[in-house]
């Protein structure tokens, strides 16, 4: 993966991940690298009001286009804006006044943004135990009782992240997407204070049957997928809800604690994880995460499954993919992108183009 900071791989990261994102209606290549040229390394107030400063800039272009009835222009702006706002967000610890403010700002954007499409989605909450779990409905044109995927992010990921990429994906091959903040994620956690879970399958079967009640979707063409932390969220629901007719994993994690022991208590996401957890401190966050791995449950899994992930991943290493695709009893496809490669990266970042078999896979699955 190509790095902007050479000397700071969590920070590069996030600038790729947003030019990746830019070729879906998240960013202006441009204008990320200007914005990351202006950043001081380390300093993450820094890294935070440059993010913002952009994020304020291109909604009020957005704002001005919108007051002129210019609403093509208008919806670009708002949804660049709500995905720089995402990222100016990303590294603010939990007690950081600034937080709330700036995801709801993010939130706020996009759905200015959402509205304006050629096919809004639909806003939706999930009743999930005493609160919900907040999330977007992108229906696919012409696609009543048609397939749908259910779509959880991963540690960092919201909701509204999911447009920019699988939803425009899924969307043109005729599926719809249910994309959700699931516990420990965007606003069930910001929000409604529903702290991630080792048994995420409670999630996913409250999404399936929330989307068979309410949703015109065909009940026997639903699948489950997630990305990064998401790929053992997306293997775990497929475990325990046997009414998923396809799972599709966009990087693999096979035992989650196994991540985090490579990490030191204070990795600049340490306290994030604690706060997604909702425990005090990182001895208390490592209890939690024993528990987060697919030892006896990926043999569990019926439906057709799909991993891909980077040999080249430094989040994820690629042995995750090789132990989960080993414990599969069930129809399997397994792509790894080789180090060599272009997308080799975490989740594809460095080339989203290698991930476009996986969604063909998906079509194949759902609309036979």
């Amino acid at each position: 993966m190509w790095r902007f900071f050479p000397e700071n791989y969590m920070w590069s990261y996030q600038v790729v991940r947003m030019i990746s994102q830019s070729y879906f209606g998240g960013g202006e290549v441009n204008e990320i690298l200007d914005a990351s040229r202006r950043m001081k390394l380390g300093d993450f107030d820094s890294f935070h009001h440059e993010w913002m400063n952009l994020g304020y800039k291109t909604l009020s272009t957005a704002n001005d286009a919108m007051d002129k009835g210019h609403k093509e222009t208008a919806r670009s702006g708002y949804l660049r804006a709500a995905n720089y706002f995402r990222t100016a967000e990303f590294f603010l610890q939990p007690d950081d006044e600034r937080k709330l403010p700036t995801y709801l700002k993010s939130v706020d954007s996009f759905r200015k943004g959402g509205e304006l499409l050629d096919n809004p989605p639909q806003a939706v909450n999930i009743p999930f135990e005493q609160a919900s779990l907040p999330g977007y409905f992108f229906e696919a044109p012409g696609q009543k009782k048609g397939p749908m995927m259910v779509m959880f992010g991963g540690l960092d990921s919201t909701a509204e992240e999911l447009y920019y990429g699988p939803a425009q994906f899924l969307n043109e091959r005729g599926i719809s997407l249910l994309a959700l903040d699931g516990p420990g994620q965007g606003g069930a956690l910001r929000l409604h204070h529903i702290h991630s879970r080792h048994d995420y399958n409670v999630a996913g079967t409250a999404a399936y049957e929330w989307a068979v009640q309410h949703l015109d979707v065909d009940p026997h063409r639903i699948g489950v997928m997630a990305v990064s932390m998401g790929g053992y969220m997306a293997a775990r629901c497929a475990a325990f809800e046997p009414r998923f007719k396809a799972c599709a994993i966009w990087g693999a994690v096979y035992d989650y604690n196994d991540v985090w022991e490579k990490r030191p208590d204070h990795h600049p996401l340490a306290e994030i994880l604690q706060h997604i957890f909702g425990v005090e401190d990182m001895p208390a966050a490592r209890v939690k995460l024993q528990h987060y791995n697919l030892r006896g449950v990926a043999e569990k899994i019926q439906a057709p499954t799909y991993i891909v992930h980077g040999e080249d991943d430094h989040q994820n290493k690629v042995d995750n993919a090789y132990n989960v695709y080993n414990d599969l009893t069930c129809q399997r496809k397994m792509k790894i992108i080789p180090k060599s490669s272009p997308g080799s990266a975490h989740c594809q970042v460095d080339n989203i183009t290698e991930t476009y078999e996986m969604y063909d896979w998906l079509k194949e699955q759902l609309m036979s």
